[in-house]
């Protein structure tokens, strides 16, 4: 992965960009529609849990909408991200066919593709934070590290079902499906602290398992609980192993299935 990084660095930051423009080629607001619609749902969430539902509290002297934002934004990138690289592949089956193109890239390129997106995000949610007076600090450069733990993730898991849903068209929707439950099982609308003295401790560290626990509360840590990463040893631990089997897995996957590419596409 690394390799392709650096030695297809300039096709990948090209495709990346075609990728991001076709998207919206044709519309007339064009690359907007990509701003609108997230928009659009953390106003949906805000006036859900805000307004009808007096969501008041606030967390880490944050008030609720920030404090859920903070979540929302890694999870987008990441459903982005991952729903495209399943589905790269297949969507450039006519690459996939050139006997000389690194089809390797493709999950790259979606990865890639997916941060236009996520910068945006990151500087509006910096903003936000700055009109209700809490100034980034120091800490908030750990979103750097947040953000590489989760292009890494995302790319492991994608080069696996990238593979499967070439051979198994059904896994796109079966991706899919399993994202949208897991926004609901991921601490991003709720706080896991509100919860956890009801729940056995099996079942709070069955939630903790879920890799983008550590990286919605790591972003909440640089943003609001200026806590580094380091002092979850633990968590941090169990990310990096679970990454690197999902690589594991997902590699090895993509090359056991990479000579029926062509053939099924």
């Amino acid at each position: 992965m690394l390799k392709y990084l650096i030695t297809e660095r300039k096709l990948i930051v090209t495709l990346a960009k075609n990728d991001f423009r076709k998207k919206f080629a044709g519309s007339y607001m064009g690359i907007l529609w990509a701003l609108v619609q997230p928009v659009v749902t953390v106003l949906m969430y805000w006036f859900v849990f805000q307004v009808g539902l007096r969501q008041t509290q606030s967390y880490g002297g944050v008030p609720f909408i920030l404090w859920m934002l903070a979540g929302l934004v890694p999870w987008f990138y990441f459903n982005d991200a991952l729903t495209g690289g399943t589905n790269s592949l297949v969507e450039y089956s006519y690459l996939v066919k050139k006997v000389v193109f690194r089809i390797e890239i493709l999950p790259i390129v979606k990865a890639c593709s997916a941060l236009y997106v996520h910068v945006f995000f990151v500087v509006l949610t910096y903003v936000l934070y700055c009109l209700y007076g809490k100034f980034p600090g120091w800490y908030s450069f750990q979103l750097l590290y947040y953000s590489g733990c989760m292009f890494i993730l995302v790319l492991s898991l994608s080069y696996g079902t990238a593979a499967i849903s070439v051979l198994f068209r059904d896994n796109v929707q079966i991706v899919a499906i399993a994202l949208q439950v897991g926004v609901w099982f991921t601490p991003i609308m709720w706080n896991f602290a509100d919860i956890a003295p009801r729940l056995p401790k099996m079942v709070c560290w069955i939630f903790k398992l879920n890799p983008m626990y550590y990286i919605c509360y790591g972003y909440r840590d640089s943003l609001i609980g200026h806590v580094p990463f380091w002092h979850h040893p633990a968590l941090t631990a169990w990310f990096w192993i679970f990454t690197i089997l999902a690589y594991l897995w997902g590699t090895r996957t993509f090359r056991r299935s990479r000579g029926h590419f062509a053939d099924v596409l």
